[in-house]
């Protein structure tokens, strides 16, 4: 099965730099986002884009659980550190 649809679990300039790949190539893009980070330019360059709550690493990217739980709501079919 091709990958068509990528959940980039990064954020700010390497978060920008997959999704324009990504776009390039004609897949889809999912961005995760903190609280602290929703009005950040990279998460209106995703196709879709999903909060991970508070702004702690710890609660938020670094948090497989909710990385885990977004990758199968938005049908990721890979996902990019």
């Amino acid at each position: 099965m091709p990958i068509q649809n990528v959940l980039v679990a990064n954020r700010g300039e390497i978060a920008s730099r997959i999704f324009g790949t990504c776009h390039d190539l004609g897949l889809s893009t999912v961005a995760v986002f903190s609280d602290a980070d929703q009005h950040l330019p990279y998460v209106k360059e995703a196709d879709r884009a999903y909060g991970l709550g508070a702004p702690a690493p710890e609660s938020s990217y670094l948090n497989q659980e909710k990385i885990l739980g977004v990758a199968a709501q938005s049908g990721a079919d890979a996902i990019l550190p």
